[in-house]
């Protein structure tokens, strides 16, 4: 009798097993809606032949990511909808926000993630659909929350093949500059034109793609993750600053709150920086307008007297983002650019903006894609 419920209840678990093995390949494509327009914000300056900055703020939701395909889509059709307008060409740069490759991690999912009601339960099935990755993940995973991380590097090699193909398709689509927004990576390179990871620690990095398609340079590796990311993301050291040449001269890249700290400004100067985009991501809905809660990096630079709670977060954005303010910073002009949709229950914030000549040129909208473009 033993040995027949012994055999009966491997049977079961076998059953339940291969079922359950099954059911982690099965990966259905849901119903895709989304919109493809795009409406110019701001338009700084007059055409001539010295190129254009251009920022692209999308509005993108967990279902753009069901593939590289369907991302592809909504990003050339606000790339043709600039093109229509006149708004690219052989010299433009066109700079896309922070965090856009991240979610490059829920791509080729089950339908259950993308329709979960919170972040939370996206992730949970984002690591019971993957079983042996996450573990892998999770057994490698470093810092002080090694659940995030694991689910930031379960899938990171296909993650940053994934980033190339697209942006860097897309650069050579178009015949543009892209500086591709940030993503999330184990110790970010390029090597004989690959973008490649490693072992080591996570870090939000931006790659500049000229309009042959190829990585130029190295990623730009944020400095100054905020305060609640700390505890999954390193931090690069100081001296990693570097500048990039582009047709429309050199350009430098500031991470979101990297761009809140004057040294970085003096070492592009140094560097002889002529443009500087800033890929930006606030979260929460309303942050935008909420009282600003200070640095949420290591320190606060000695000579910033603004303190929290004195301005708002987008004042702040618009106060410490010191883009062509001389003598800080002696760049022609920049771009602030941030992620915007609705990603599970997490918002987002944030209003893109020019610099140009000490001025600041928002876009007073908080909703929907947005252009914004500066003549050079």
């Amino acid at each position: 009798m033993r040995k027949i419920l012994y055999l009966l209840f491997s049977l079961a678990l076998m059953a339940v097993l291969v079922t359950y093995a099954l059911w982690t390949t099965d990966r259905p494509a849901g119903h895709y809606l989304s919109d493809l327009r795009i409406n110019l914000a701001v338009d700084q300056g007059a055409p001539a032949d010295r190129g254009n900055l251009l920022g692209i703020q999308p509005e993108l939701f967990p279902t753009d990511y069901q593939s590289p395909e369907r991302l592809h889509r909504k990003l050339a059709a606000y790339l043709q909808t600039a093109r229509d307008q006149g708004f690219l060409n052989e010299k433009t740069v066109v700079v896309l926000p922070e965090h856009i490759g991240t979610w490059l991690m829920i791509n080729d999912e089950k339908d259950e993630l993308y329709q979960a009601a919170t972040l939370k339960e996206a992730m949970n099935w984002l690591a019971a659909s993957n079983p042996l990755a996450f573990i892998r993940a999770l057994v490698s995973a470093q810092g002080d929350n090694r659940l995030d991380d694991a689910y930031l590097r379960m899938k990171a090699d296909r993650m940053a093949h994934d980033y190339q193909a697209l942006f860097g398709g897309l650069a050579k689509e178009f015949g543009v500059t892209l500086v591709a927004g940030s993503i999330v990576l184990p110790e970010p390179s390029v090597s004989e034109g690959e973008l490649k990871i490693g072992r080591g620690a996570l870090y939000n990095a931006s790659l500049v793609f000229g309009s042959d398609g190829r990585p130029i340079g190295q990623p730009q590796r944020q400095r100054h993750p905020v305060f609640e990311q700390q505890d999954v993301l390193g931090a690069a050291p100081p001296d990693t600053t570097h500048v990039v040449d582009t047709p429309a001269g050199r350009l430098g890249v500031l991470i979101g709150s990297d761009s809140w700290y004057p040294v970085h400004y003096r070492q592009l100067n140094d560097q002889g920086a002529q443009l500087i985009a800033v890929p930006a991501f606030v979260t929460g809905r309303g942050t935008w307008d909420k009282p600003w809660g200070g640095y949420k990096g290591l320190s606060t630079p000695s000579e910033v007297s603004l303190k929290p709670g004195e301005v708002s977060e987008g004042q702040a954005w618009h106060r410490l983002t010191l883009i062509s303010q001389l003598p800080i910073s002696q760049a022609r002009g920049g771009v602030s650019v941030f992620l915007r949709g609705q990603f599970w229950d997490s918002g987002s914030a944030g209003q893109s903006f020019i610099s140009h000549n000490g001025q600041q040129f928002p876009d007073g909208e908080a909703r929907g894609a947005r252009l914004l473009n500066l003549w050079l």
